[in-house]
C-alpha cells in the first residue's frame, strides 16, 4: 500500500511539474495601437510586429483609433480587459494618452512606446523610435544647399505629435541664420488630405514660397498634389519617412526634393525584441534610437523605390 501511495505521489508531482511547465510556455498576447493604421508607415510596423510575435507562437491584437485620442484610450481599456501581456503604443496625442498609460501601469502591463514619445515617459517600460530631430535636420541641410541665400518657406507640422514636432525642430535648427523666413505655418495632422487643403489655401492666397517642409511623407505628397494641380512646379517639397511613394517622386527629379528616411522595419523588430526582454526579465535599454538619413535626388538610385528600407 505504501509503495502504491508513493507511486501516486510521484505521478501527481510529475503532473504538477508538467502543468507549471505548460503555464510557462503559454501563448502571450500583445496589443498594438498607432495614430492611424492606414498610414503605410504604421501599416508596415504593425505587419512586421505581427510576423515577429507569431513566429514565437504568440498573438497580436491591433486596434486603430484613426487619429482620435479618446478612441485610442477607450480601445486600450478594451485591450486591458482582454488581459494582454504587453502593448506597443504610438500615441495620437502625446499628452492625451496619459489616462490609458495609468491604467496599463495599474494592470502591470508593460508599455513599449514606439515612433512618437508620450509626454509621461515614466509610465512606459521602453521607447523605440527614429532620430526624428535628425530626420528633419537633414532636410534643412539639403534646402540650405539648394538655396544658400534663403527665402520664404512654408512648414506643415502637427504639435500634438511629438515625432513631427522633433522633425520640425531639427529642420528649423538646420536653416537658422541662413536667410529663410517661415511665412506659412499650419497643422496638417500628418496626412495628405490636410497637406493638400492647406497648400491650396496658401496658393489661393498668393503667398509666395520657394519650398515646403512637410512633417511626414503623406503630408508632403498632399502638398505635391496641390502644387501640380495649380501648375506650381517651382516649389520644392520635403517630407520625412522614406516611403516608397515619396521615393518614387524623388526619382522623377522633379519638385519633390527629398525625405528624411527612417526604417519602420527596424523600429518594429527592435520593439518586439524589447518586449520579450521585458517580459522575460532580461536586461534592456529603456530608450533605443533608430538611425535616420537623407534620401534626395542625388542618392535616390541607391535605394529601392518599391519598398521601405
Amino acid at each position: 500500500m505504501k509503495k502504491i501511495m508513493a507511486i501516486c505521489l510521484l505521478a501527481l508531482l510529475a503532473a504538477s511539474v508538467m502543468f507549471v511547465g505548460c503555464n510557462r510556455k503559454k501563448t502571450r498576447t500583445f496589443g498594438f495601437t498607432s495614430m492611424r493604421i492606414s498610414n503605410p508607415f504604421f501599416a508596415l510596423i504593425e505587419q512586421t510586429i505581427r510576423e515577429e510575435v507569431e513566429k514565437n507562437g504568440d498573438k497580436l491584437i491591433s486596434v486603430d483609433p484613426d487619429m482620435d485620442s479618446q478612441k485610442q484610450n477607450s480601445q486600450i481599456e478594451d485591450l486591458i480587459a482582454q488581459k494582454i501581456d504587453a502593448i506597443f503604443i504610438n500615441p495620437v496625442d502625446w499628452e492625451a494618452i496619459k489616462p490609458a498609460l495609468v491604467s496599463l501601469n495599474q494592470a502591470r502591463i508593460p508599455v513599449i512606446n514606439y515612433d512618437a514619445e508620450v509626454r509621461d515617459m515614466d509610465l512606459v517600460a521602453a521607447y523605440v523610435g527614429s532620430d526624428n530631430r535628425n530626420a528633419g535636420y537633414v532636410c534643412g541641410v539639403d534646402l540650405v544647399k539648394r538655396f544658400p541665400n534663403g527665402g520664404p518657406i512654408a512648414v506643415f507640422d502637427s504639435p500634438s505629435m511629438r515625432s513631427l514636432r522633433d522633425r520640425i525642430d531639427g529642420f528649423k535648427e538646420a536653416i537658422e541664420g541662413k536667410g529663410f523666413t517661415i511665412v506659412f505655418l499650419e497643422d496638417a495632422l500628418g496626412n495628405s488630405v490636410d497637406g493638400r487643403r492647406h497648400t491650396e489655401r496658401m496658393l489661393n492666397s498668393n503667398i509666395k514660397v520657394i519650398a515646403v517642409m512637410g512633417g511626414n511623407d503623406p503630408t508632403a505628397l498632399g502638398v505635391l498634389e496641390a502644387c501640380q494641380a495649380a501648375n506650381r512646379t517651382d516649389i520644392l517639397i520635403y517630407g520625412v519617412d522614406g516611403s516608397p511613394l515619396a521615393k518614387a517622386e524623388i526619382a522623377k527629379r522633379g519638385q519633390f526634393a527629398g525625405t528624411g528616411a527612417q526604417s519602420p522595419i527596424n523600429i518594429a523588430k527592435t520593439s518586439v525584441e524589447l518586449a520579450y526582454k521585458i517580459l522575460n526579465k532580461q536586461p534592456y535599454e529603456k530608450k533605443v534610437p533608430v538611425a535616420t538619413f537623407m534620401i534626395n535626388q542625388e542618392n535616390i538610385d541607391n535605394y529601392n523605390i518599391n519598398g521601405w528600407q
